[in-house]
């Protein structure tokens, strides 16, 4: 089966022709990195406006790359998946009407998916041998959840965010110390030239919950920073590394707890902040100390994208058929988490 898939639910515009879930034909993402940095983060307007002008060549480049023609459209593709939901209204808007109308036009089932289920089921991409019961842990810009998959398409919510995201976090910590935008990758570069013990900041573990709470990380930075101005690049390096250090405790601990709590075997990653290096590094080496099997995405798989749409569409198909007639669907920013 070859899905097209699209994906607009925050600032990259992507689309995908994945064939039965896994083998990806092509793969487009068009990122807008440079259009949100001055603001340092995602203004929804301009993102919105960057989707309307970035869908259409997207889907062209996609298809061609696949080999695909619209005159041949009808034969090659057998389903169209887009993220309905959660995210920005406005950008998902211009995902959802772009799905719709080519469905319309070709006469081809729309399968509406969760972008957190494209997070979700990422790590299968490559890894066809993962099977429910794991536990997958979410981890990117506006998500950090701990969620159990007990089989394709049914969910047990552990824990999410109270507040910052992990991805938000980082992001806020390297305004504070005066870094480029996207704070994550210029940290954790930051980081690997830094001493990782340097400032002991705290661990928000939340015993008791499964929840996650990163805004006391964030507080924290900033009151250091308050009594120590950075001074040296050494310096700066060091609260990078500290920082990264503190979350990526939090997020291995958490998850390693939750895997033994209920006595899983593999833990799968997502999320764009799982392409940290060291929250890869801590997994995997937790992962083999535990007897644990680790799933982690390439790290093109990891950041928002089409193709993990095109894998959740398929898996969602197989278990619950086509169907022709959602054209009157709609996207939905709030969407939450439900079973299929």
């Amino acid at each position: 089966m070859n899905i097209l898939a699209l994906e607009t639910s925050c600032d990259e515009t992507s689309a995908s022709v994945v064939s039965n879930g896994t083998k990806v034909k092509s793969m487009v993402i068009s990122s807008q990195i440079k259009i949100h940095a001055k603001y340092f983060g995602v203004v929804p307007e301009l993102a919105s406006r960057a989707h309307i002008e970035n869908i259409n060549p997207v889907i062209v480049e996609t298809l061609k790359k696949a080999g695909i023609s619209f005159s041949d459209f009808s034969k090659k593709i057998d389903a169209i998946a887009v993220t309905v939901g959660p995210g920005l209204a406005g950008a998902l808007l211009v995902g959802t009407i772009a799905a719709k109308a080519m469905a319309s036009i070709y006469k081809k089932p729309l399968i509406p998916v969760n972008h957190l289920e494209g997070h979700l089921y990422s790590a299968f991409i490559e890894n066809k041998s993962i099977k429910p019961p794991f536990l997958s842990v979410i981890i990117s810009g506006g998500h950090t959840e701990i969620i159990i998959i007990e089989d394709f398409g049914r969910y047990k919510i552990l824990g999410g965010t109270r507040d910052d995201a992990a991805g938000e976090a980082f992001d806020k910590a390297a305004k504070m110390l005066g870094l480029e935008y996207l704070g994550g990758p210029v940290i954790d570069k930051r980081a690997e030239k830094g001493n990782s013990t340097a400032i002991n900041f705290t661990r928000p573990y939340l015993k008791g919950s499964w929840d996650f709470s990163f805004s006391g990380i964030k507080t924290a930075l900033l009151n250091y920073l308050k009594a120590n101005p950075v001074k040296t690049e050494q310096h700066l390096n060091d609260i990078c590394a500290s920082f990264r250090q503190a979350i990526a405790e939090t997020l291995c601990f958490k998850a390693f707890e939750g895997a033994k709590k209920f006595d899983l075997k593999q833990i799968a990653l997502g999320g764009g902040v799982s392409a940290n290096s060291l929250i890869r590094s801590m997994f995997i080496q937790e992962g083999k100390k535990n007897k644990i099997k680790i799933f982690i995405p390439s790290l093109i798989y990891c950041t928002d994208n089409a193709t993990m749409i095109g894998c959740a569409a398929y898996l969602k198909q197989k278990k619950c058929g086509l169907n022709y007639n959602n054209l009157q669907l709609k996207s939905n920013p709030s969407l939450p988490l439900e079973n299929w």
